[in-house]
């Protein structure tokens, strides 16, 4: 019996680590994992990805999704993929900034005009060399899904002018690029897993946080803060990541089913962000949230420090004058 347990164990372990015996040995299924809500529009994005990927494979290359961060937090799944015991998860691009350092220009605050700019830039050349320039930290960028414009909510008032946030702790992800932009706006940055952050809002170990209008309803925070501030400050975009070791696993013909798969869950993920997005606000003004439209124009002006900070680093820098550029072309 116990040889039959220890066999057992074994067989199992090893599935998970492999993620292929699914009744054949010509099936092969990648480990998808993330931290969002089964409701979320990019969790459906990547439902989506799954369907098509058992489509245009004809069953041979499938994905199983564990979401909810049954598997970890976006730090630790990345961290999976890099020792290859994950093949793919999604994270935000500020997280990626601790991984690929080029990413972390994606995560200044009003870098992008509106919608058609960020899907420009990352769908085009720029986008692409971010995505497959994480390589060297044994990651390959499949693509970005929409994540929409971060803004600031609170529990005790609005903000209405950067002089509001004085006082106010503010959770942010672990990014250094939100740290300072919240700095400058005279708040006090604090970095708290998203996991945690329901809690903390609770106990008043923050007075408020940033997020986008679907996060902001499908995590519930909108029970606890009632004040929402459009001003917009960030529109971040969530990365597609496979691990090196799982693509470099798949033959090219495999790889091109990912990658379609892929690109055809982006398109409709996007359009169901759009109708998320407006779902959401309609639904936390119903519960009982205060929304406000600031004038950005003063939000940017206390955050230009942020540009100023990346002129000695000139690959950086070119990087976000290539991407202004583009709203100008």
């Amino acid at each position: 019996m116990k040889i039959i347990t220890k066999i057992s164990v074994l067989s199992l372990l090893l599935f998970l680590l492999m993620g292929s015996c699914e009744n054949s040995k010509q099936i092969k299924t990648l480990r998808l994992a993330h931290t969002l809500d089964t409701n979320h529009p990019v969790h459906l994005g990547m439902e989506h990805m799954a369907e098509q990927l058992d489509e245009v494979s004809g069953g041979k290359l499938k994905i199983q999704i564990f979401p909810s961060g049954q598997l970890g937090g976006e730090r630790e799944l990345v961290e999976l993929l890099q020792i290859g015991s994950l093949a793919m998860t999604k994270v935000s691009s500020a997280v990626m900034e601790n991984f690929s350092p080029n990413f972390k220009v994606l995560s200044l605050p009003y870098l992008f005009n509106d919608d058609e700019h960020a899907f420009e830039v990352l769908d085009g050349k720029i986008g692409k060399d971010l995505l497959h320039g994480a390589t060297d930290f044994k990651l390959y960028g499949l693509g970005f899904y929409d994540a929409g414009s971060r803004s600031f909510y609170t529990k005790e008032r609005m903000i209405e002018v950067p002089g509001d946030l004085g006082g106010l702790k503010i959770r942010v992800m672990k990014s250094n690029t939100a740290v300072n932009m919240v700095n400058a706006l005279g708040g006090t940055p604090t970095p708290i897993s998203y996991g945690e952050l329901y809690t903390a809002l609770q106990q008043g170990v923050v007075d408020g946080a940033e997020n986008n209008p679907p996060s902001f309803y499908t995590s519930k925070h909108y029970e606890i803060c009632k004040y929402y501030s459009l001003d917009e400050h960030t529109t971040i975009p969530d990365v597609l990541l496979i691990s090196t070791d799982a693509w470099n696993k798949l033959n090219e013909q495999e790889q091109k089913w990912l990658q379609i798969a892929a690109d055809k869950s982006i398109k409709y993920q996007r359009i169901l962000w759009a109708a998320s997005e407006k779902e959401s606000l309609e639904k936390v003004q119903a519960a009982g949230v205060e929304i406000s439209r600031p004038d950005k124009k003063k939000f940017q002006e206390q955050v230009s420090s942020l540009y100023q900070a990346y002129e000695a680093d000139t690959a950086k820098f070119k990087l976000i004058q290539d991407i202004k550029q583009m709203a100008n072309d």
